[in-house]
């Protein structure tokens, strides 16, 4: 039996482009005499669709969609994530369910069982949950066909009451499928297949995982669909962070790949999954929402320029344009630095010295309230009135303003309201500022792109004469540490100082993240590529007692 997998980048809401992608995959399995091709959850909706589901709209769309693909179906069984209503007078309005199609018919709509509610899913405001089992028969195979999260039911994310395999073992399949809408971190990618390889030794037998590819705003879907043998070994695996097409025998409950040389190796170094999430990111964000074009501040610092790289390689160089935007304490050397970064990029870029506006801005404050010696208000102000030169190219021209805040900036607040806050999405909002050294040299292992007096300089905002980062915050090495085990690993203040940070140093910098949740409030989105980025998983209250 020939089983192939459609590893294929959706967009939500647009079921008529989605369909179309799928009936092309299914053209190609067709051609190539498969017998059943499996996508993944919600493929036909786009996941995550979010409040979509309030509009009627899209259930109408979605069968005229399945009418069409149960044409294909006569010559190739597919299974294929959709929504499907709630016929009950209880509950929410829908299910979140693979359809199974063969010889022209719906054979088995599967519902989903578990329902994620965590980090940055919500799936039970919208989705009921499944209360029966079955399984599903393609040609002699009988299939347990699960859902995402159903295969997620003993971990330490969230312990379920219910197993869903459990249950359908019960009626001896012979091959676990799972297809999933399983947005990307770090660590994820590991995690997914030692969780599978748990699950074919436990049940001894072999699985095919089939993920969604591509970014929806922040969150980003790394693909990296796999198959399993029984004994955990990998017998297939598709592409990271692209489409793919993957073909597999399965014979004497044997999986093997067609083309066992093609694509057997996914990215498997963090930082290099994180540089091509990110590009995804990026790419995807301006594709599915009809833009072309970015501009971006820059500074000749650290963070800027690791955006504008990506930006290039993402968009490329004739898309990206850079506003360089000195102030009356900018360094000769940031200008000369954002300059070569420029130019080794090949991204057209123009000069304009905010210092005219600055001293005008400040000339009529001083009519308003006097003058005042200076202070945050005429740092502030700097920052502000570059987002206005930035944000009036990007009206002109209509270029999508790219916003360079890193992680640890974000957290402690060492950002600008209305200044080098604003932007379109937030690229590196969820790295650190020692991870973005991190990904600027590996960035830099091949070919200089970014210059190593960027890399090497000492951080700072150039807002006042001789400024640097560690005159207000500690050490990013040691900040970064707190930040971390309080934001994604959610240690307290106590057990924070347990780990032998200095609680003077913890004291300073919790108090920092508190006080600016309301700056984080007003971010753009932010492309995540951690276990906890802020934005859709992270939801603390702005008004609130924090642990102490």
């Amino acid at each position: 039996m020939k089983i192939a997998i459609g590893q294929l980048n959706y967009r939500v809401g647009d079921i008529e482009q989605n369909l179309q992608k799928i009936t092309d995959c299914c053209l190609k399995a067709i051609d190539n005499q498969v017998d059943l091709l499996i996508f993944s959850e919600l493929a036909l909706l786009g996941y995550p669709p979010k409040d979509l589901l309030s509009y009627k709209y899209y259930e109408k769309i979605q069968k005229s969609a399945l009418e069409k693909l149960l044409a294909l179906s006569t010559q190739c069984d597919i299974v294929v994530g959709g929504i499907y209503p709630n016929d009950k007078d209880y509950g929410n309005p829908y299910y979140n369910c693979a359809f199974f199609l063969s010889e022209g018919k719906i054979k088995n709509t599967i519902f989903k069982t578990l329902l994620p509610s965590y980090d940055v899913f919500d799936e039970t405001r919208f989705f009921e949950p499944n209360q029966t089992f079955e399984c599903i028969q393609s040609g002699q195979i009988k299939i347990a066909l699960t859902i995402c999260e159903d295969i997620w039911d003993n971990t330490e994310f969230k312990k379920y009451e219910l197993a869903p395999l459990v249950k359908l073992n019960k009626q001896s399949p012979d091959l676990i499928i799972n297809i999933s809408a399983s947005p990307f971190h770090s660590l994820k990618i590991k995690d997914r297949i030692e969780l599978l390889r748990t699950k074919t030794k436990e049940f001894q037998l072999p699985a095919i995982y089939v993920n969604q590819v591509g970014a929806q705003t922040e969150l980003i879907f790394d693909g990296n669909s796999f198959a399993l043998n029984k004994d955990g070994s990998i017998a297939a695996r598709c592409l990271a962070f692209e489409e793919d097409f993957k073909i597999l025998d399965f014979e004497h409950q044997i999986l093997s790949d067609t083309q066992v040389k093609l694509h057997t190796k996914s990215a498997s170094n963090p930082l290099e999954s994180i540089h091509k999430a990110l590009i995804r990111g990026i790419k995807d964000y301006f594709q599915k929402n009809g833009f072309q074009k970015a501009v971006l501040g820059s500074s000749g610092g650290i963070d800027s320029a690791l955006v504008q790289t990506l930006a290039v390689q993402a968009l490329g160089a004739e898309n990206v344009f850079a506003l360089l935007m000195p102030s009356p304490y900018s360094s000769d050397h940031s200008v000369a630095d954002a300059e070569e970064l420029c130019k080794n990029l090949g991204n057209s870029y123009t000069i304009a010295s905010i210092s005219p506006l600055y001293v005008q801005a400040i000339e009529s404050l001083y009519n308003i309230y006097g003058a005042t010696d200076f202070d945050l208000t005429e740092e502030n102000l700097q920052s502000r009135l570059r987002a206005v030169l930035l944000m009036a190219y990007s009206n002109k021209k209509g270029s999508l303003l790219l916003n360079t805040s890193n992680k640890s900036e974000l957290a402690v607040g060492y950002g600008t309201l209305y200044g080098d806050m604003c932007g379109a999405i937030s690229v590196i909002g969820d790295l650190y500022k020692t991870q973005v050294y991190e990904l600027a040299n590996f960035i830099n292992i091949d070919n200089c792109i970014i210059p190593e007096a960027i890399i090497t300089k000492e951080p700072s905002a150039e807002l006042r004469p001789n400024q640097k980062d560690s005159d207000s915050l500690p050490d990013y090495e040691l900040l970064d540490t707190i930040l971390k085990l309080y934001i994604e690993e959610g240690k307290s203040p106590s057990e924070l100082t347990d780990f032998g940070l200095n609680q003077k140093v913890v004291n300073q910098v919790l108090r920092l993240v508190h006080a600016n949740e309301y700056k984080r409030f007003q971010a753009p989105p932010v492309l995540r590529v951690s276990q906890k980025a802020f934005g859709l998983g992270r939801n603390i209250p702005l008004t609130a007692k924090y642990p102490t």
